[in-house]
């Protein structure tokens, strides 16, 4: 039998959805116990299991489904996290900054569509990024500045999510397939240790249209969580994943947890937990921080 645990998470305010998916869980795992990790919001059932974990958990998930409520069930040893490698856009922060910046050059509905494939795994990642990329040729560079000044927003969470991590020894780092430009402001304004991305190539202060190689998209993403593992001196099971799209499949998939966060159905399906309600914070919660844990400034 294994020692295993399922976290409930709701949004502040769905306390009784809360409520009532706990106790449906409670009463499928007889036998378990319920402790709080933030009143109304966050809950650990503690239980000992037998059957397959991919199976555990998608019956668990049925108690959940109907409700705005997230679950995340994985054994108990091991739970938090000494690394964790997280996707940018779309998950540290709120935009896809291709997309952003194509709105300069009056082409954001064309490339926000190829993007969109390109996350459901619908076409390969790095020759949708060239496409991409070769649309916003003379576009002037000033338009970075603008759209991080302008356009991005962090995802609610990031932060305490870095700092509580970073607080109790972890290492964080930021993996993209976007722009250095970006990922490093991004990286260095939410406090991760490391970030890894694409270059994108210039001259006369505009845009050439090309991108450095190799492009880094899933497999170097997959490389980079494989890297860290063996730098840092980790088991498989200390680290976590957590990206919405298709090139993030990989890393998700090796990490000890792989979380899929209001992610692309293709993800959402393959990932062992996924976040479809809550901000970044049920990271926290997954690895069993309570609240008053939390580092937020």
């Amino acid at each position: 039998m294994t020692e295993l645990v399922a976290t409930l998470i709701a949004r502040p305010g769905n306390a009784a959805n809360l409520a009532m998916a706990t106790d449906h869980c409670l009463d499928f795992l007889d036998g378990s116990s319920a402790a709080e990790l933030s009143r109304g919001e966050a809950v650990d059932i503690a239980f000992t299991g037998d059957k397959p974990l991919p199976e555990l958990r998608a019956h668990l998930q049925t108690f959940v489904a109907e409700l705005p409520v997230d679950i995340v069930v994985q054994p108990t040893a091991g739970r938090r996290k000494m690394l964790l490698v997280a996707d940018m856009d779309s998950t540290i922060i709120g935009q896809e900054c291709i997309d952003e910046l194509a709105d300069f050059a009056g082409l954001k509905e064309k490339v926000a569509a190829i993007t969109e494939r390109a996350m459901r795994g619908e076409i390969e990642f790095e020759p949708a990024l060239r496409e991409r990329i070769a649309l916003l040729k003379d576009l002037p560079v000033s338009a970075i500045d603008r759209v991080l000044s302008e356009r991005i927003t962090l995802d609610p969470g990031a932060r305490a999510l870095i700092a509580t991590m970073r607080a109790n020894g972890a290492r964080a780092i930021l993996v993209s397939g976007g722009f250095t430009a970006f990922v490093e402001h991004i990286a260095t304004l939410v406090g991760f240790n490391e970030s890894y991305s694409n270059q994108l190539f210039e001259t006369d202060g505009r845009l050439t249209g090309m991108v450095g190689e190799p492009i880094l998209g899933r497999t170097a993403k997959l490389a980079t969580l494989e890297d860290a593992i063996i730098r840092f001196g980790l088991a498989v099971e200390a680290t976590m994943a957590v990206g919405d799209g298709a090139n993030d499949l990989a890393m998700i998939g090796h990490a000890g947890l792989g979380i899929a966060y209001h992610a692309k159905p293709k993800v959402a399906a393959a990932a062992a937990a996924r976040i479809d309600h809550n901000d970044l914070t049920a990271l926290l919660f997954a690895q069993g921080y309570r609240r008053e844990e939390f580092v937020t400034s």
